[in-house]
């Protein structure tokens, strides 16, 4: 008998435990969750897991953000072309620029005035 009694209070402290981090509550919810169900899902466990958060963010979420991330990608991309043509046509000003400077007569030197 004495058995019996040390697993009745390991399953008590078991439960006592679960109670108190949340986890029968949870539990219970999503049970009735799918309970309540009008068209019960063909994977009860992906149900759980889904609506337990187990089974990671939302596949609507992911494909938003892989959206995102594509979009930023081609966006970067521009930008980058656009940066290098903006650098091409400087460094075309600055070789233009110094052509220039060529022709130019040197600035004449001023005596001081005695």
């Amino acid at each position: 008998m004495t058995a019996y009694r040390g697993a009745d209070s390991k399953r008590e402290e078991f439960r006592k435990y679960l109670e108190k981090a949340g986890v029968l509550d949870a539990l219970t919810k999503v049970l009735v969750g799918l309970y309540e169900e009008p068209e019960k899902p063909n994977n009860a466990l992906d149900f759980l897991k889904q609506h337990l958060g187990a089974s990671g963010p939302d596949t609507a979420d992911v494909e938003a953000l892989k959206l995102e991330v594509t979009e930023l990608r081609q966006k970067c991309e521009q930008l980058s072309e656009q940066n290098n043509e903006l650098k091409a046509k400087l460094q075309a000003r600055q070789n233009e620029q110094k052509k220039l400077q060529q022709y130019e007569p040197p600035a004449e030197e001023q005596a001081p005035d005695s």
